[in-house]
């Protein structure tokens, strides 16, 4: 089972009882779940304000990052290709130890939703997203 999980943050914290949801839940997560994609909230918040500029960022802003994260690293399972793949090669080739399943993902390029069409990004650029 693959999962993606969104670790709260203390300083983008809405609700008093996000951490005690995380911590309860990071038991489900190791013992069920055959690997684990975390996402950070206050990294995703920073990546709003950062990189894509957006003075104050919406819930749709940040799905729309995540979701498309979650399209980049599901593509070999969804796509016929070389690099096809299914969820038991994926694990056999990211984790050496059944405990360590936990993966931070990256994606680049970073663009927002108004203007994937009209960004035009150096190698220098896309590196320094990653």
């Amino acid at each position: 089972m693959l999962t993606f999980s969104v670790f709260p943050s203390p300083k983008v914290s809405d609700t008093v009882v996000e951490p005690y949801n995380a911590t309860l839940s990071v038991h489900q997560l190791v013992e069920n779940a055959d690997e684990c994609m975390v996402l950070d909230n206050e990294a995703l918040y920073d990546i709003c304000f950062r990189t894509l500029k957006l003075s104050t960022p919406s819930f749709g802003d940040l799905n729309h990052l995540i979701s498309s994260t979650m399209s980049g690293v599901t593509c070999c399972l969804r796509f016929p290709g070389q690099l096809n793949s299914d969820l038991r090669k994926l694990a056999v080739n990211l984790i050496p130890f059944p405990r360590l399943h936990f993966f931070m993902v990256g994606f680049a390029p970073l663009t927002s939703r108004g203007s994937q069409q009209y960004v035009s990004l150096t190698v220098p650029e896309l590196t320094q997203q990653m």
